[in-house]
C-alpha cells in the first residue's frame, strides 16, 4: 500500500543549454515550468495525512522562489550545471528532501518524493528521490 499527495507550484527562469544537442537552445532563452511535487509514504499519520499540504506547499515555493525569475546561468551554486529539465528536476528534489529529512513537513514518514517539471503540455520531466 502507498498513499501519495502532490502540491504545485511553477518556475519561469532564462538559461542557455551547453552542447550541440541543444541546437538554438544553446543561446539565452526563457521557460516557464509547471512544477508538481509528490509525496509517497507507506502509510498516513494519526491524522490521516502524508505530508502537510500547507507545510509541502511552502517548502515548494520557498525552493522554486530562490530560482524563478533568475537567469540560472548566473546563479553561483548552478555554475558548471547543465540546467536541464531533468537537472531542475533533481535540484528541486533534493532539495524538498532535505525538508524531509528535517521533519519540516509533518505528516507520515515519507518512503519517497517524485519532483515532476512539466515543459509544456506534450512534455516533461521526472526526478525520484527514495527516502527511508
Amino acid at each position: 500500500m502507498t498513499f501519495s499527495l502532490t502540491v504545485r507550484d511553477h518556475i519561469m527562469i532564462a538559461h542557455s543549454l551547453r552542447g550541440e544537442v541543444f541546437g538554438p537552445a544553446q543561446q539565452l532563452h526563457g521557460a516557464t515550468f509547471l512544477v508538481d511535487a509528490t509525496f509517497r509514504s507507506a502509510d498516513v499519520d494519526e491524522n490521516g495525512i502524508v505530508v502537510d499540504i500547507g507545510r509541502a506547499s511552502e517548502a515548494l515555493r520557498d525552493i522554486v522562489g530562490e530560482l524563478t525569475y533568475r537567469n540560472l546561468d548566473e546563479v553561483p551554486e548552478l555554475a558548471g550545471v547543465n540546467t536541464t529539465t531533468e537537472r531542475l528536476c533533481q535540484i528541486i528534489g533534493d532539495r524538498l528532501a532535505e525538508h524531509a529529512r528535517g521533519g519540516d513537513l509533518g505528516g507520515a514518514p515519507l518512503t519517497g518524493i517524485t519532483v515532476t517539471l512539466h515543459e509544456s503540455h506534450v512534455a516533461w520531466a521526472s526526478y525520484e528521490v527514495e527516502l527511508s
